[in-house]
């Protein structure tokens, strides 16, 4: 059974010109990726193509410069197209999202010459970017990264392997953390590595529960060689670079959460009203309605929460507790909100015929990726109290 349309939110945009790019981005949704999302996921297919006719579409740049072909949106709008595109498939949604956590280093770190020889292809020439901080021994303890950059001359020489990498054999750069000097968080530095350098290659990707159209696999580095002209930032400030993007990456997760979240509901509610027992709707039944309540009211306060922290971040405003507290908050309605849809759809949504199963499995991965749901406990805890241990 094909999915269904999203249900349009009632969103509050600052400007008409958002109001115009939610409409595009609907249009987009409704004409290109619902109707192929059932059948790719289930197949595996990754939509290359489309990610083609979204950065033609000026939509893999909202957030940056436009200067460098980015579209000048403060995150407050950006967040929401991310909810839109995730509401209709959450490859594209996460897609987009990770593409902009690649450009993030460079953007944000990178030399005037370097954001002018490379972000107008990475934000409108097609390029699509992975995101490489995880390894196999390294995952919510980034500083202990094992990949090491060597210096040769006026070049970089790095080894090593990157795990759970998004577009993992298939992106055109790679944003990459690797040891240039001391063990621990002070001995990192960043890199934007060509995807079809020599020595670079990509284990099969993984299978995995949900998200089959969205490849993840292991990058191998193995003597993979680039100039110091591709090193971003100072040496030594990759590892400071990487959680500031993760702060904005993380927003960009919760807002993918809430749009799946809002797409199990719509499937909920379209059951619901049209299912009938006893006579009568399911819908008129008292406990499916305050499950009903519940699932939205969960999805609005969600909502709210990653926009108030997109806020904070488009006035220049500390915000990585507020990204924390958006990703945990909004990953685990996901979880809710997707359960509750396939039990309101009972025997039915447990079968593939239907897509609340497929919601459910994906919305699972949100409560790990870009930090698990544990580790952003963590970073609030310590914005609250201070750091372990004092």
């Amino acid at each position: 059974m094909p999915d269904r349309a999203p249900q349009p939110v009632d969103r509050q945009l600052p400007t008409e010109e958002a109001r115009d790019l939610i409409s595009l981005v609907r249009d987009i949704a409704q004409q290109e990726i619902v109707p192929k999302a059932a059948e790719e996921e289930d197949a595996g297919r990754f939509p290359r193509e489309l990610f083609t006719l979204l950065s033609r579409s000026g939509l893999l740049g909202l957030p940056y410069d436009s200067e460098y072909g980015g579209g000048d949106q403060p995150y407050e709008v950006y967040l929401q197209v991310l909810e839109e595109l995730a509401a209709a498939r959450l490859t594209v949604g996460l897609g987009v999202s990770v593409h902009s956590l690649a450009s993030y280093a460079l953007a944000a770190y990178g030399a005037k010459e370097q954001q002018v020889e490379h972000l107008p292809a990475m934000l409108g020439g097609g390029m699509l970017g992975a995101y490489c901080l995880s390894e196999p021994h390294s995952g919510s303890d980034a500083a202990a990264l094992r990949t090491k950059a060597v210096r040769d001359g006026d070049a970089w020489v790095i080894t090593g392997t990157k795990a759970w990498i998004t577009h993992g054999g298939i992106a055109d750069f790679y944003t990459v953390m690797a040891r240039t000097g001391e063990e621990g968080p002070r001995g990192i530095t960043a890199f934007v590595v060509p995807g079809d350098a020599p020595g670079l290659s990509a284990a099969p990707p993984e299978k995995k529960m949900g998200m089959k159209g969205s490849p993840t696999a292991q990058v191998h580095f193995d003597g993979v060689r680039v100039g110091d002209d591709r090193r971003i930032g100072e040496e030594g400030q990759g590892l400071a670079i990487a959680l500031s993007a993760l702060d904005s990456g993380r927003l960009g997760i919760a807002a993918c959460a809430i749009g799946v979240a809002q797409a199990a509901l719509g499937e909920a509610l379209a059951y619901a009203t049209e299912r009938r027992q006893f006579g009568k709707p399911i819908a008129d039944f008292q406990g499916l309605r305050f499950m009903l309540a519940d699932m939205a009211t969960q999805i609005e306060a969600g909502r709210a929460l990653y926009l108030a922290a997109a806020r904070l971040r488009d006035a220049g405003r500390p915000f990585a507790m507020q990204a924390a507290m958006a990703k945990l908050h909004c990953t685990d309605t996901a979880m809710r909100v997707t359960i509750d849809a396939v039990q309101i759809l009972g025997g039915y949504g447990y079968t593939a015929d239907f897509p609340a199963e497929r919601y459910m499995r994906e919305a699972k991965v949100l409560q790990i990726v870009e930090g698990t749901n544990q580790i952003q406990r963590m970073v609030i805890a310590r914005h609250l109290v201070g750091p372990e241990g004092r």
